[in-house]
């Protein structure tokens, strides 16, 4: 018999893709063997008792088996279901469709508008940051239409700020004030452990229920630690597709802390040993590889706010430790600021813009400065003056400071729906200060 007779008899409809089989199941994990896999490949886990299929990544490798983190719920698994080599990595389809739509952590539309259309390619959500030296500097200012920023706190395309507070302070309004009045031409908002009634509502109330030139990707707290994890990643992947097509992105993420939690539980069940407050090393790796992916390159920008959620109202929180130290900038909303009725609750005097004084002019970085001193003044001096120890006369620059104070203060608070240009801002700002 030839070969021609044998390869006639093989019967196509018989062979079989290579699979493996789960050896074990624990809370948040699967371990399986049977397959040659590298860390990060997407496996495609079957379960045959209840006929369904979901993803999962592969997180570590041993000699005689691997560990799957599942992108959804591991219910409805057992031993010997089978595991199928999906892919190499994840990707998300990228295109001019994206824009006003709402999709999750894998890039698929969850907003009852049917498929995206215009995909122009898949773009690896996972992916190194430019190199230093390719990056552009900043030097060209980026308005946000939020006074307290653009006067004292001036940010520059391809920054990256942070925006620390405690829960309900208000960073959502802030959020949403900033996504409305800045000057980018897309804007790409990565909603990450949040309450999934928070979607709509940040929809309906921060943006006036309009998606124009903005894409949401969403994954929330129900959602499996995966699925929270590269939430955070796929926005990044969606941000880099727009700011290689030249346009300026503003990257608003909310919030690091959640994105963190998600690795941190990811990590502990792969066997990580906790070091700081339960987080494991591979959650303090992982905020540098998200974050400095933002910037400028020869193309185009991305500006990127990322929201920290402090626990207790402590800055010292590991996460917002490491955090102010990866960013450009911070900015401190306070409770206290909040319980006076002061909106946005920006504490000035504990926030700063690391590139304040190479976006703004001369003229501008004075009055920033002068004003400055007029708020330390006020807070040094606050105590005294309420309880009447200090009278008017005894220091000519305090009585010009508190003078000023309400003057001050009407100038920094702004109604949320309220946006201001940028030029009119410096404008008021500059008479603030006469």
């Amino acid at each position: 018999m030839n070969i021609d007779d044998i390869l006639n008899r093989i019967d196509e409809t018989n062979l079989s893709i290579a699979f493996g089989r789960i050896t074990n199941i624990s809370t948040t994990t699967l371990s399986a063997t049977g397959l040659e896999v590298a860390v990060g490949d997407i496996v495609k886990i079957e379960s045959v008792q209840h006929l369904y299929t979901v993803l999962g990544m592969v997180a570590s490798i041993s000699d005689k088996n691997f560990t799957v983190v599942p992108f959804s719920f591991i219910e409805g698994f057992r031993i010997n279901d089978k595991v199928y080599l999906q892919k190499d990595g994840l990707s998300v389809r990228c295109g001019y469709g994206l824009v006003g739509r709402v999709v999750n952590a894998l890039g698929e539309p969850i907003d009852d508008k049917g498929k995206i259309e215009n995909i122009e390619e898949n773009s690896a959500i996972n992916k190194v940051s430019m190199p230093a030296l390719e990056r552009g500097i900043i030097d060209k200012r980026f308005s946000t239409g939020v006074k307290a920023i653009d006067s004292m706190l001036t940010c520059g395309k391809g920054q990256k700020v942070g925006i620390f507070a405690g829960s309900g302070v208000g960073k959502s309004t802030l959020m949403g004030m900033i996504v409305k009045g800045c000057e980018a031409q897309i804007k790409v908002v990565a909603l990450i452990g949040e309450r999934g009634r928070e979607i709509p509502e940040f929809i309906h109330y921060n943006l006036n229920n309009s998606l124009e030139n903005t894409v949401i990707v969403a994954a929330t707290s129900d959602e499996s630690a995966l699925m929270r994890k590269y939430g955070a990643f796929t926005a990044m992947a969606i941000a880099e597709f727009f700011r290689d097509r030249g346009h300026d992105v503003l990257l608003m993420m909310d919030s690091v802390t959640r994105f963190a939690m998600a690795q941190r539980e990811i990590g502990l069940s792969t066997g990580e040993p906790p070091v700081s407050r339960g987080y494991p090393p591979s959650v303090f790796a992982l905020l540098p590889q998200l974050m400095e992916r933002a910037g400028n390159s020869k193309k185009g920008s991305i500006t990127a706010f990322f929201t920290v959620l402090v626990d207790g109202d402590d800055m010292n929180d590991p996460i917002a430790d490491q955090s102010r130290s990866i960013l450009d900038g911070h900015i401190v909303l306070t409770r206290d600021l909040t319980e006076q009725g002061f909106y946005p609750p920006i504490n000035i005097l504990k926030s700063a813009s690391r590139v304040i004084d190479k976006v703004v002019t001369k003229e501008h970085y004075n009055d920033f400065l002068k004003l400055k001193r007029v708020l330390s003044l006020i807070k040094e001096n606050e105590v005294l003056v309420r309880v009447g120890a200090y009278k008017t006369g005894m220091d000519p620059e305090l009585d010009n400071a508190m003078a000023k104070k309400e003057q001050i203060r009407e100038f920094l608070i702004q109604d949320s729906q309220k946006l201001f240009d940028f030029n009119e801002t410096i404008a008021n700002f500059r008479k603030v200060l006469q």
